[in-house]
């Protein structure tokens, strides 16, 4: 179940909400799936705020980082289900108002640091403006995260989606 990961605390003071002077968010793909996507599919928040959920489908690709909790940043990290493109099929839905999301090649396998466990999925996508046939790719890609088919009832579903230039991609 993807549920916003959001303060513990009831009672916190503003200031708790204010970024931490020279904190970067740079988590590694481990990080990304064994721990932050982990938790959020078993229901366990974290203290802090760091990766907010919405639907990015609903969002071109250049207002995410408005959405995103830290502005500034190059990169933007969201929790997101991902939808279907028909009610009984496996095709994920990635149209936006202005274009779609395109995957491109295959599943990357994210390994626990042992490296013998498969953690999780990484796929890469580009966005494209228009329609599926005459779309126009242009320089934004995104990152999903999803954990690999497991006992787990909902951790096919949840995504976890890093979007960002082209021109900034991970080496």
């Amino acid at each position: 179940m993807n549920i916003v990961v959001q303060a513990c605390a009831d009672n916190k003071d503003e200031e708790e909400d204010a970024p931490l002077p020279g904190f970067r968010f740079h988590p590694t793909d481990e990080e990304l799936v064994g721990f932050y996507l982990q938790r959020k599919v078993d229901n366990k928040p974290l203290k802090i705020d760091l990766i907010k959920q919405i639907d990015i489908y609903k969002f071109d690709p250049w207002d995410l980082p408005k959405a995103s909790s830290r502005e500034g940043e190059i990169e933007s990290y969201f929790f997101c289900r991902r939808g279907r493109k028909y009610r009984n099929s496996i095709r994920p839905n990635r149209v936006t108002g202005s274009g779609f999301w395109k995957a491109t090649g295959i599943d990357k396998p994210i390994y626990s640091n042992g490296g013998s466990a498969c953690i999780g999925l990484k796929k890469t996508l580009v966005y494209y403006r228009g329609t599926a046939g005459k779309g126009t790719k242009t320089d934004w890609m995104m990152h999903e995260f999803r954990l690999p088919n497991s006992t787990h009832t909902n951790a096919s579903n949840a995504t976890f989606s890093n979007p960002k230039s082209l021109a900034l991609e991970e080496a």
